[in-house]
């Protein structure tokens, strides 16, 4: 069923009520979900939101241009209220984005009007617990302009063996090393509202067993694809193997289509790839 909102819902008042249900969630794969599907019409972008997105990030400000990253912030409000909802499974508090694959295709104006839908796709099983896919559209007219998948892991106890092996991959030349603060989680905080403890404070985050806060997911592939470039019809897909402890120093590498964000001892903290749509893609 589609919902229409009248404007973007409150992100505090859903971040309390997920940290209020969180301890009453029992994740588990085959649990049953809000099947509503959000809808925010006649969307206008706030300029100055949008310029200081940019500046954290680190793509450049003043075009009437969306980065490609932009309408997961935009839809980031409808989310938090389906994941907030006493009805979806998995608790938000602790919640670890682990992927996400953006279609861009085609440029979009700053400047422009759009139509947003959020809904979750569905749960599925994985080997540290249950993850769900929530789907996010982005219209211009009746056009499908943009839209993306993105995964969220509770982690809980499973039956699974351990860790899945993976093949060995190609390194890629390293082009640049970032040295992050502290404060990042924080500050992309602000400009994104994703307000999870686990960026924000090392003794919050210790309550979801990390030694650190953590940097958002959203921010290192922004970060990546800020210093990768994108074309205007692009494909994105990115996972988010291992947190970025902040403070911290991480190296960039890239060649052709493909990115990666590394840590100490070369250990992968983001992977993913640039498909030009321009050139045979659809």
């Amino acid at each position: 069923m589609s919902v229409v909102l009248a404007q973007p819902p409150a992100l505090a008042p859903l971040l309390a009520r997920g940290a209020l249900l969180s301890p009453f969630k029992r994740p588990r794969p085959d649990a049953d979900f809000p099947h509503d599907r959000l809808v925010l019409p006649a969307l206008r972008i706030d300029l100055a939101h949008l310029a200081a997105y940019e500046r954290v990030c680190g793509f450049a400000t003043g075009e009437d241009a969306l980065p490609p990253t932009y309408p997961h912030v935009l839809g980031f409000p409808l989310a938090m209220r389906l994941m907030s909802d006493r009805g979806f499974p998995l608790p938000l508090l602790g919640l670890v984005h682990t992927s996400i694959e953006i279609t861009r295709r085609r440029a979009l104006p700053a400047t422009g009007e759009y139509e947003l839908a959020v809904y979750v796709g569905g749960l599925e099983p994985h080997r540290r617990g249950t993850e769900a896919t929530v789907i996010t559209e982005m219209r211009a007219g009746e056009e499908l302009v943009w839209e993306s998948r993105s995964t969220y892991l509770a982690r809980h106890r499973t039956r699974s063996a351990g860790e899945t092996p993976r093949g060995e991959r190609e390194a890629l030349p390293e082009v640049a090393e970032w040295r992050l603060a502290a404060d990042i989680g924080r500050r992309y905080g602000a400009a994104s509202g994703d307000r999870n403890p686990i960026h924000l404070h090392p003794l919050t985050a210790r309550l979801f067993g990390f030694p650190r806060a953590i940097a958002h997911g959203m921010w290192t592939v922004a970060r990546c694809l800020a210093a990768h470039g994108a074309p205007q019809r692009v494909r994105v897909r990115a996972e988010f193997r291992a947190p970025v402890l902040l403070p911290g120093t991480v190296t960039y590498a890239a060649r052709d289509g493909r990115f990666e964000l590394l840590g100490n001892g070369g250990r992968l903290h983001v992977s993913g790839v640039v498909d030009d749509l321009t050139t045979g893609g659809r």
